[in-house]
């Protein structure tokens, strides 16, 4: 019977890996042959043996040695290291386990909703990318989908794979678009720890102790402690903190540079409340790693559905409006793609432009590089007379306008109490637009993007980013 090479390959380290299984020295899947450790940090590897029992972990040059608690578990904390590989692990207690290919470099957390998931199988121009990446220092990592009533400490399987075409087919498209940006141009080997589930909302990856201080959640909470998994078999969305425990909790405290994050659809109903749950569970990561406020970036809702003839409130709208407060927190970063979406489709399939942008926030925000890594952003408003003018900031060279119309497009002006109105807008200078509208007198506010789908935006800046909706009023909306 003849195996192919790839089957071959994984059937080595598969019993180099697993050979151990029968050891009382075990640890958790993602501690496995072929995986990527974050550079320039502690490294935090953690397992299980008998009670009481001695453990060592050596990697490279570095060894510790610890002893298990009296449940079993250890952890230790090796030293930095800086790029490079491949090295090796053994895990020595009673009996003894190696881990090959070991690399060390720059490790991300890739989560969220469906168009996370969307895999690479699916996305634009597909059997061409697929057949191009062949990127051996790119590893892959996929958490197995699970809910779970208390927080797990450990998945039931997984395995880390070199990106290549038989093995990055299923992955997550804005995973391996992003890392391969980052690989490209930091020259580093780049894990990606992929860990997410269509149509969820936020609330179900956040802990339960943060949960529990939400008023909105609270009841959920203290009905979920009396449900019976087996025979219920709720869905992610049935409680909330469900995905965390069984998705996140257990992937707790792997060294990582950072998290990306492509959500909100599910929210958006809620996009009020979401202003409070998103930058919440944010922190929560960030407690629950204990490795500093670290990067976590995320993609703002693409346009989608119908254009509408007339000025309108939106849901959407209001979640663009909840991620962009989001950037208040520290370290944080937004990928815009009000331009990359499908009006048919809530799934775009354009996955490159999301990567390739988030990657640009990542190359700031994590990186420290000096770039413009975002499109204009609102900055403040002037009245002046009929007219309102709009100052931007992230204008990199200035601001451009992809002329299709003779006018910019997506604009709307209100007096205070007035409705919505289109508005036309053109640019005075690099960083500021002029907005004005015949139907509209002694006018208060402006809106740019307000719309589920606004449409064709052609606001940029000359780096060729999008600008960011935004609105300069504070009115009650679509979602409470």
């Amino acid at each position: 019977m003849k195996i192919n090479a790839f089957k071959a390959t994984f059937l080595v380290f598969f019993l180099l890996c697993s050979f151990a299984g029968i050891s009382q020295v075990t640890l958790p899947p993602f501690f496995n042959c072929n995986m990527v450790l974050q550079q320039g940090i502690q490294i935090p590897v953690w397992g299980w043996a008998s009670p009481g029992e001695k453990v060592t972990v050596t990697l490279e040059k570095n060894a510790v040695t610890t002893r298990t608690g009296k449940n079993g578990k250890w952890r230790v904390n090796l030293p930095k290291m800086e790029y490079g590989g491949p090295y090796k692990m053994t895990v020595k207690g009673k009996n003894f386990r190696t881990i090959e290919n070991i690399m060390i470099g720059e490790v991300w957390v890739c989560s969220g909703q469906s168009n996370m998931e969307f895999k690479m199988s699916r996305t634009k121009d597909a059997a061409a990318e697929i057949a191009a990446a062949n990127y051996p220092d790119i590893r892959l990592f996929t958490v197995k989908r699970r809910v779970a009533k208390e927080s797990q400490e450990n998945l039931e399987d997984g395995e880390w794979w070199a990106c290549t075409p038989q093995s990055v087919a299923d992955f997550s498209a804005v995973g391996y678009f992003f890392g391969r940006n980052l690989y490209e141009k930091l020259k580093v080997p780049v894990g990606l720890i992929h860990t997410s589930w269509g149509g969820t909302v936020a609330e179900t990856w956040t802990s339960a102790e943060t949960i529990a201080k939400d008023p909105d959640f609270s009841e959920m909470l203290t009905k979920l402690k009396t449900v019976d998994m087996a025979t219920a078999k709720p869905g992610p969305n049935a409680y909330p903190t469900l995905l965390y425990n069984g998705m996140i909790n257990p992937i707790v405290p792997y060294g990582i540079r950072g998290a990306i994050w492509y959500q909100g659809e599910g929210n958006a109903s809620r996009a009020q409340q979401y202003k409070r749950v998103f930058p919440n569970m944010i922190k929560d990561w960030r407690t629950k790693w204990n490795q500093g406020n670290f990067p976590f970036l995320f993609v703002q809702l693409a346009n989608f559905k119908k254009p509408v003839a007339e000025p309108a409130e939106s849901d959407w709208a209001e979640l663009r409006e909840a991620q962009t407060q989001t950037l208040q927190l520290e370290n944080t970063g937004m990928a815009t793609i009000i331009d990359a979406g499908d009006a048919n489709d809530i799934h775009p399939t354009d996955k490159q432009t999301v990567g390739y942008r988030l990657s640009l926030a990542a190359r700031k925000v994590a990186y420290g590089e000096t770039l413009v890594y975002t499109g204009p952003t609102y900055k403040e408003m002037k009245i002046d007379k009929n007219n309102i003018l709009i100052t931007f900031d992230h204008v990199g060279k200035g601001l451009k306008v992809n002329d299709k119309y003779g006018y910019i497009n997506g604009f709307t002006i209100a007096t205070k109490d007035g409705d919505f109105k289109w508005a036309s807008a053109t640019l005075v200078n690099g960083n500021t637009v002029m907005v004005t509208s015949e139907a509209v007198q002694n006018p208060a506010a402006v809106r740019y993007g307000w719309a589920d789908n606004p449409d064709d935006l052609n606001l940029y800046n000359m780096e060729g980013l999008p600008a960011n909706p935004f609105r300069t009023d504070s009115r009650p909306g679509k979602t409470k």
